[in-house]
């Protein structure tokens, strides 16, 4: 995605908090001087921020950020954006499911100051692409909640060099440092496979919805790993910047006609070969259709946070095996091990993926 249309669908949410800040007649807090031993920090938007010398408690400012914290200091976070789902709690890092919820600053905007002044975090942390004016956003998070806020940039291909960032602020240098280097591997394999694979990209469609008719369309916000690495058909006149996708139609899809199918959960995956629609397709009647793995987050995005890793290592074998010459699932008990603390059994790996 270009980084036009990346601050266009970021910026429709994040003025959500401010509308939401306004409406809810919010005081501006004075914001109290550090208290103890400080450092000055200086974020991706280029500001200089007062931080305790050693951050003991962190509220992140919406899920992605909360991916991210969780998977290098989850001990850190004093509070949730997002309540955990039954299926992250399997997999995250026990404690995190009874921490308390002080909502986020974008998409829902219903981040609650009176309850981050009562948890009384040291930092609140930002993380994802970065905004035009992300300097104003965060300090008006600041005046607003009275608690220091930081940004870290983290698109795709920035991801390693904001876990060590992560790890430097955070005095996690070493678990920064093994994390940013599973998603330079990471990185690197899907460059080879794609070299390799030249200009012969698959074709490819990402449906969602019950009936499967939801389309990720090219250029969207959440379609930038298919972008990437197939030739999404899906092309719109307006992408839209919803996890949902675009409102497409079976005649459509049927001139689409791609190579390869991906589903999302609770969608017609399970009877497409016995749809008559969907088996006149050749991805159908090749067998060629995979439902995305979910658990327990979605591997290709929403949120697009550090779970495209896992789907960058799954599409790559879906789309490409004979270019992929990894071993897929000590590639995802890897990442498991890494992000979450988890030992990914194979015969859990089976159970995710539908893949043996």
């Amino acid at each position: 995605m270009k980084s036009g249309q990346r601050f266009l669908a970021l910026s429709v949410f994040f003025p959500l908090f401010f509308c939401a800040v306004q409406s809810y007649a919010l005081p501006v807090r004075d914001a109290p001087a550090v208290k103890g031993p400080t450092r000055f920090f200086s974020d991706s938007s280029g500001r200089q921020v007062e931080v305790p010398a050693e951050i003991r408690r962190i509220i992140p400012s919406g899920p992605i950020a909360q991916m991210f914290l969780s998977a290098i200091a989850p001990d850190l976070l004093c509070a949730l954006s997002v309540p955990l789902t039954l299926a992250e709690r399997e997999f995250l890092p026990a404690g995190l499911a009874s921490l308390p919820v002080a909502g986020q600053f974008y998409g829902q905007a219903n981040f609650n100051p009176e309850e981050i002044a009562r948890i009384a975090p040291d930092v609140i942390i930002d993380i994802g692409a970065p905004r035009e004016n992300i300097a104003n956003d965060m300090n008006n998070i600041y005046r607003a909640t009275g608690t220091p806020v930081i940004h870290i940039a983290a698109e795709l291909r920035d991801t390693p060099h904001a876990f060590r960032t992560l790890g430097l602020l955070l005095n996690r240098e070493e678990k920064g440092e093994a994390i940013a280097r599973f998603c330079e591997k990471t990185l690197g394999r899907a460059d080879a496979v794609l070299e390799k694979a030249g200009s012969a990209k698959k074709t490819v469609l990402y449906c969602l919805g019950p009936q499967g008719l939801n389309v990720l369309a090219r250029g969207s916000f959440h379609s930038e790993i298919l972008d990437w690495m197939s030739d999404n058909l899906a092309a719109v006149d307006n992408p839209s910047s919803r996890a949902t996708g675009n409102e497409t139609n079976p005649e459509q899809i049927l001139l689409w006609n791609p190579e390869i199918i991906i589903f999302e959960s609770h969608t017609i995956y399970t009877g497409a070969d016995r749809d008559p629609v969907w088996r006149q397709l050749r991805a159908i009647q090749n067998g060629s259709y995979y439902r995305i793995p979910d658990t327990p987050y979605n591997w290709l995005g929403a949120p697009p946070s550090v779970n495209r890793f896992l789907g960058i290592l799954w599409l790559a074998k879906i789309l490409y095996p004979q270019f992929a010459d990894y071993d897929l699932y000590a590639e995802c008990a890897e990442y498991f091990s890494l992000f979450y603390g988890y030992n990914l059994s194979r015969g859990r790996f089976e159970q995710l993926t539908g893949l043996q």
